[in-house]
């Protein structure tokens, strides 16, 4: 018997995850895909230290088992004020950090950082794009992007692991599903290569390695 079902209250399981210049291809995995596979389970993956004491206060006192992700270059990279008292942040809500109307743009953990500055430099080319924190990728918000994509008519999905078998192909397919008649151009998916991580590169692959769009002869989503 699995663990988890004797634990009343559920168990949380807290793991680092994700690159950080330097872990080579067995610290460096982004594994969330895996465990979406897993009925039952509740995936969680933070932005920021703020989130991430929200999002763990609710894990924690979640009933089911939950697998809490945390991007290890948000250790020493994030800096932010973090409130002393308690709270949470509901699992399962996705948040709108910029608006926009031209682009949706979903990522998740510490990707955000990432398409941050992606939003800025499109801005700086007269494109708004709309960014959106999954948060949590078990259960997912489905309707906080649909009524996103609806308005912008545009979406894309980034996040550091390999494209293939990514959890931005189940958003996509939803999206796809859902939001087909709003949607004005193909779905784009920005993700890692398919390939191990080189230690040599990583710092390369981390910052702007992303498999996705036609730049550079990578292949479209």
């Amino acid at each position: 018997m699995p663990s988890f079902f004797l634990f009343p209250r559920g168990l949380t399981v807290r793991a680092p995850c994700g690159a950080v210049g330097h872990g080579g291809h067995y610290h460096s995995q982004s594994p969330e895909a895996y465990f979406t596979h897993t009925p039952g389970l509740k995936v969680v993956m933070p932005r920021s230290p703020a989130e991430a004491k929200g999002l763990l206060l609710a894990s924690v006192r979640c009933p089911d088992p939950v697998i809490f992700l945390e991007p290890k270059a948000l250790y020493r990279a994030a800096v932010e004020e973090v409130p002393e008292g308690d709270y949470g942040i509901p699992l399962g809500e996705a948040e709108v950090l910029r608006a926009g109307s031209d682009v949706t743009v979903v990522g998740w953990g510490g990707q955000l950082r990432v398409l941050e500055k992606a939003c800025e430099l499109a801005e700086g080319q007269g494109i708004s794009c709309e960014l959106i924190d999954l948060r949590t990728l078990l259960p997912w918000d489905a309707d906080t992007i649909m009524a996103s994509v609806h308005k912008t008519g545009r979406l894309v999905v980034s996040h550091e692991a390999p494209k293939t078998g990514g959890f931005a192909a189940e958003v996509v397919a939803e999206m796809q599903e859902k939001c087909f008649l709003f949607l004005q151009a193909p779905v784009q998916r920005v993700c890692g290569y398919d390939t191990p991580f080189p230690l040599v590169f990583e710092k390369v692959k981390g910052e702007g390695g992303r498999e996705g769009g036609k730049e550079g002869g990578r292949e479209g989503g």
